[in-house]
């Protein structure tokens, strides 16, 4: 029997990512590899319960899930979360991913969306990047940044060339650090380079503050 460490099973509204606002069921898994200084579900490092791939479905089928992400922690640092993605996507929700860019990507069922984080220098884990994933991404998929300092902008600028990754992925995002740079801060930056970014504001956070279940 399929058995995955769980932090977390709750129903929000996606905070990040192209569908942000949209009603969302989250799977947040227990474990991390990755001490990002900004890292703001630290709680999901230990904490959390063995639960059967059945009984995770039968509790996502009940809330009528349509939507479905799949975070962490790290969620990759399980080998079973790929046989989870996988039962998701024949469940027929839509899926997505979220992970740290540090695992491999390789393979995760080609219906789910992944977003993958690149880490900036500033998260002091940018060491940790595997090149490799680059190669995995899909069109589909979407690459974020989070964003500490103006040092991490430009760094992130550079990765966007090195990967040709507007061309690669369909959508770029740059998240400011919570807390680190100003939402109006990084706008200028993005607009006075006419970046084509997406940014994002974390939008539970602005509704909800920073609490479990959000």
């Amino acid at each position: 029997m399929t058995t995955l460490r769980i932090n977390e099973i709750f129903h929000s509204l996606q905070g990040e990512s192209s569908t942000v606002g949209l009603p969302t069921s989250f799977v947040r898994l227990t474990g991390c590899p990755l001490r990002c200084i900004y890292c703001d579900t630290e709680y999901a490092f230990h904490q959390g319960q063995q639960i059967s791939l059945s009984d995770i479905l039968a509790e996502l089928k009940n809330a009528r899930a349509r939507r479905v992400c799949v975070t962490g922690g790290e969620p990759l640092a399980q080998p079973a979360c790929l046989i989870l993605l996988t039962a998701l996507c024949d469940a027929g929700m839509k899926v997505s991913l979220e992970t740290s860019g540090a695992m491999d990507i390789s393979g995760v069922d080609d219906r789910v969306k992944i977003v993958m984080d690149l880490k900036t220098p500033g998260s002091a884990e940018s060491d940790r990047n595997l090149e490799s994933n680059i190669g995995s991404l899909k069109q589909k998929d979407e690459v974020k940044f989070v964003i500490c300092d103006r040092g991490d902008y430009e760094w992130s600028k550079a990765k966007i060339d090195q990967y040709d990754l507007m061309h690669r992925v369909g959508e770029v995002l740059f998240s400011p650090s919570f807390g680190q740079v100003e939402y109006q801060q990084l706008a200028e930056w993005i607009l006075q380079d006419k970046l084509q970014v997406r940014m994002q504001v974390q939008l539970h956070k602005i509704i909800w503050g920073e609490k479990p279940g959000h």
